[in-house]
Formats: structure tokens, sequence, C-alpha cells
């Protein structure tokens, strides 16, 4: 399997398993990926997930470019509602703001995360990365752009100047690069990757659902929203939540100094 699934304590993690190709992405992959994806979402027993690669070398190199050469026009795929493993437009399926996840997902960089798989850690709701991983936008080495959100991520997140350069150059940059423009938040040894995005995500776990996915929500908002238009919709989320049973819950539970019990309603 391209993509493997483990799902415990309402975490899921997946994992990109093509180690021999450096976690790279064929058509095939996206596809099982986008479906891993979709299916997290779908299920009420989830509530975060971790995305990683398998081994210690990369988390994605991008795309297999020895699997991903056109055999069919651009436009036979432009308007087609959901791409297959032939479709021209084969990276909407990695494409995680066209996904719409509705929750969390937590990018455990363990390696080194090139092309898509730079753009996949920059488009995820918290990235943290072992003190090896290394970071670039390279498509323009091999004569493409970064095309599912990363050049959008960088000039949102970075100095116009650090983003044009990494943007411009396909220049590769260390983990303690990334950390200090924060592409990333914690470097960690790589024995403690997987653990600490766990308790990262345990601590998500903990919260109450609708809140999470509220806020999830909000954010992707914010980044296309002015700021009086983002605060009409956070008061119509509040609104929405504020007769909740969880919320409700949150307040009995704080009152009588008890772990409260979400159940997501």
């Amino acid at each position: 399997m391209s993509i493997e699934r483990t799902a415990e304590a309402g975490i899921l993690t997946i994992t990109i398993n093509r180690p021999e190709k450096m976690n790279a992405l064929d058509p095939a992959s996206m596809v099982a990926l986008r479906d891993a994806l979709k299916g997290f979402d779908a299920d009420p027993s989830l509530q975060v997930a971790i995305l990683t690669g398998a081994g210690e070398r990369a988390f994605c190199a991008g795309a297999d470019l020895t699997r991903t050469l056109p055999d069919r026009p651009y436009v036979s795929g432009m308007f087609e509602r959901e791409a297959d493993a032939r479709s021209p437009l084969y990276i909407r399926n990695i494409s995680l703001p066209r996904l719409g996840l509705s929750k969390p997902l937590i990018a455990a960089v363990n390696g080194v995360a090139v092309g898509g798989g730079m753009e996949l850690a920059l488009n995820a709701d918290y990235c943290l990365c072992a003190s090896g991983a290394r970071f670039g936008l390279t498509e323009p080495r091999v004569g493409s752009i970064p095309a599912i959100s990363g050049i959008q991520r960088l000039m949102q997140s970075l100095p116009r100047s650090a983003a044009m350069r990494l943007l411009l150059t396909g220049e590769i940059i260390d983990a303690a690069t990334a950390h200090a423009y924060g592409v990333v938040t914690e470097v960690v040894a790589a024995g403690e990757l997987l653990p600490r995005a766990r308790e990262i995500a345990g601590q998500i776990v903990a919260n109450a659902p609708l809140a999470v996915r509220a806020i999830k929500y909000l954010a992707d908002k914010a980044m296309d929203l002015p700021v009086r238009e983002a605060l009409e919709v956070e008061e119509l989320v509040w609104g929405h939540l504020l007769a909740s049973e969880d919320r409700i819950e949150g307040r009995k539970a704080f009152a009588e100094k008890r772990k409260p019990s979400f159940r997501g309603c």
C-alpha cells in the first residue's frame, strides 16, 4: 500500500509509504492520499490526523517525476469534479485547500519535504519536523511551479524577500532555517517526532470537537476575508455554539472542578 492508515483514540496516522521513491507521489498515490484524507474527515470517530512519511529519509519528495509525464491535454481534466489517476490535473488530489478538510491535520515531517511535499507541510494546520528534515519548493529546477498553494502560503507567512528567495531559487533549507522562517513550529529529534505529534494531537482530541472544527473553519476563513467580515463570521459561529451541549458541559465541568465529557454536539 502506498498510503497506510492507523487509528487510535480519535487520531488517524496517515503514512506515505514509498520509501524507495523518497515517498514521492505518483498519480495513483495521490488519489489514495486524497481518499485517506476524505475518509478521515467523514469519520465521526476521528478528530485529528497526522501525516508523515515512511522511513527516516523523506517525508515526501513531491510528485514522482518518472510517473507524471502528460498523456492527455490539460483541458480534458479542467472541468472534472474529481480527478482520477489518469487526470492531467492529478495535483488536485493533494491540494489541501481544495479538499477543504474540516478537522485538524498535523504534518510530522520526518525527512526531505520538497516540491509537493513541502506544500503539504505548508498547508497542514500544524507542522513539526525532525532535526534532519529539509524543505524546498524545487519545482522551478524541473521546469514547473508550486501549484497546490505553496506560493500563496509562503507569501502569506514570510516577508516577501524571504519567500521570493525560496520560490525563485528552489533552494533547499534545513530544519533550523525552516524553524527560523516559521515554516515549522517545532524541531525535535527523529525518535521523538511521532510521539510529539501524537501528544499534540491528544491535546486537540481532549477539546470539544465542535469548537475545534469551528476554530479551523474560522482560521481558514481568516485567510480570505477582511478583518471586519471575518469578525462577523466569528460572531455567527459563536452564536451557533452558544447553546451546544459541549459548551454547556464545558461550563458545568469547570464549575464542578472535573474533566469535561464532550460529545461533539
